[in-house]
């Protein structure tokens, strides 16, 4: 009986183990459910991250600037959003998240950000050349985030400062309705709602991203501190990402999603995310991704800058303190690089 109950005893304890190293193999993400968030629900969905012995857990939230505290206590092991001053602040205050890849840029022909004009403006003359932006009301989501950049660099080109129009922020998908209801001017919005406001005819398109800032940086996939530190798990992670990222590569074309694996991705981001109309990412200029992970640093720090100017910056960091290539590099080690 002694014997049969250390047996028991043993098997319980063996049990334990398995359930614990279950546990340290679910990755909690934080995700915005947007288009950019594809490589994360491709892997899921095509079973990368099971192929690495991981289980992943994706929370969505409103924004990157949502997840930051979470990241910081380790709750969260992921998160994927806008490198925007929220995350410079996070650091400055001591918590030691890292950028550590792509989640969304800008490269030609793929500019999701889009800068919008009201349609009866353009119709009535209201509008004529960029120096009309002068006193506009622009819908935007947020300060510090990476299309205020993109509209302080065009109104720059005008000769224009940022303070020389007012900037109303209000989560993405209302600035259709605030173009449709005349409540702004003009708008920096990102895909889908850039395409809807287009189609409704309540806006004309002036300007993408990929125009104004070719390669710009929107967004990057964030690791904990506590979650870079289980490097295995953390290099596992990120090669079920990469190849996510490059199923999702196959799905461009000419600056649609019209390539290969494009009826795969939209079933996927529709099964995912709010959208759930094919035809809407049919039509929608989609983000662009770097099918090699790396961020644009350079990139980064201009838009860090801008936050600076705009003293959203409450202390002394950069842009290298943050960016870390390790897992990338990891992970390329293995997959190689991007072959179209």
């Amino acid at each position: 009986m002694k014997r049969l109950s250390r047996w028991i005893a043993a098997i319980a304890v063996s049990c334990l183990g398995l359930v614990a190293a279950n546990a340290q193999d679910t990755i909690t993400v934080g995700a915005a459910a947007t288009t950019s968030d594809a490589p994360i629900y491709i892997a899921d969905h095509l079973g990368y991250f099971r192929d690495e012995g991981l289980t992943v857990k994706v929370t969505n939230f409103r924004s990157a600037a949502d997840m930051v505290p979470l990241l910081g206590t380790g709750t969260l092991d992921v998160g994927a959003g806008s490198a925007s001053a929220g995350l410079y602040n996070a650091t400055v205050q001591g918590i030691n998240i890292k950028i550590v890849a792509d989640k969304a840029s800008s490269p030609p022909g793929y500019g999701a950000t889009k800068i919008l004009i009201r349609a009866d403006h353009m119709e009535s003359g209201r509008y004529k050349t960029l120096a009309d932006l002068k006193g506009f009301r622009f819908a935007m989501n947020a300060p510090g985030v990476s299309n205020t950049a993109t509209l302080n660099v065009l109104l720059k080109s005008a000769g224009l400062r940022y303070s020389d129009v007012t900037t109303i922020n209000m989560p993405l998908p209302e600035h259709v309705a605030a173009l449709g209801n005349k409540a702004v001017d003009a708008s920096a919005s990102v895909e889908p709602s850039a395409t809807i406001a287009v189609r409704n005819k309540f806006a004309v398109l002036l300007k993408r991203d990929d125009e104004i800032i070719p390669n710009h940086q929107i967004a990057v996939l964030i690791y904990s501190e506590k979650f870079a530190k289980r490097t295995d798990q953390a290099n596992r992670f990120m090669r079920a990402y990469i190849r996510g990222v490059r199923f999702y590569n196959g799905a461009l074309q000419d600056g649609r999603m019209a390539g290969p694996n494009a009826d795969q991705v939209i079933a996927i981001l529709a099964a995912s995310t709010s959208i759930k109309d094919p035809e809407i990412y049919k039509a929608i200029t989609p983000t662009g991704m770097n099918p090699d992970g790396y961020v644009n640093i350079k990139s980064l720090a201009e838009d860090l800058a801008f936050y600076r100017e705009q003293k959203l910056i409450t202390g002394t960091v950069n842009v290298e303190q943050l960016v870390d290539h390790s897992f990338v590099e990891a992970a390329l080690k293995q997959l190689g690089p991007y072959k179209k």
